[in-house]
């Protein structure tokens, strides 16, 4: 067996901005935890947002917790990459600490809807990548609501009022995914994230490297 060498080579690469939309209860946020877990290369955007915390939820980690007033004045100053209302909650992804992640080569994860996904295609679209995940019906999306027991009856009943406008933006993505069981899922979405690093306009640092491959 042969024995890799002591210094493999490195290329810069540039980071990527993964988005995963879906309607509420498809399973996106399942899917965007198991990418955290076993992939170092890629950290969660955190949104600012004018909702109150859930049970559990830690400010700084899950949300940016900000009044009406805070993230008005964030909006003026264009803090963010891209801002919407979701039932009657402000939500919005700060610009500096994406811009600053993709610079070194990280990668960020959003877990947003197509309104977020079409102002990130606005201003950074080279940097982007589109994932909307669908559930296999309707009926098992509204049973995945409810069995969740996160939210009240009225709020279900919104959100699935919602979910057919929101799937009805599914050709706007790169990559489309039934969400038939949530492992094979998971795979596919990491094997979409690989190859989309491995992109020659993403290896910033490939021609240096290929020159010195040839001795130039």
């Amino acid at each position: 067996m042969s024995t890799p060498p002591a210094n493999l080579p490195t290329v810069a690469r540039r980071g990527l901005m993964l988005v995963l939309s879906s309607p509420s209860g498809a399973g996106k946020s399942t899917i965007a935890r198991a990418l955290l877990e076993r992939d170092p290369d890629i950290a969660m955007s955190v949104s600012c947002t004018t909702r109150p915390p859930r049970p559990g939820e830690v400010d700084g980690k899950d949300y940016h917790f900000v009044s009406v007033e805070k993230f008005q004045l964030m909006v003026e100053s264009d803090q963010f990459l891209e801002h919407a209302r979701v039932f009657d909650n402000y939500y919005g992804t700060p610009r500096d600490p994406v811009e600053d992640a993709l610079a070194s080569g990280r990668d960020v994860l959003f877990d947003i809807d197509w309104q977020g996904t079409q102002q990130l295609g606005q201003n950074a679209r080279a940097d982007l990548v589109t994932v909307f995940i669908l559930p296999p019906s309707v009926e098992e999306l509204e049973r995945r609501l409810r069995t969740r027991a996160q939210d009240t009856v009225e709020v279900v009943k919104k959100r699935m009022a919602k979910a057919g406008d929101e799937m009805s933006h599914w050709f706007e993505y790169d990559y489309i995914l039934l969400n038939t069981e949530v492992d094979r899922s998971i795979a596919r979405v990491q094997a979409i994230l690989d190859a989309e690093r491995l992109k020659r306009d993403r290896q910033v640092g490939m021609a240096a490297f290929v020159n010195r491959l040839r001795g130039e």
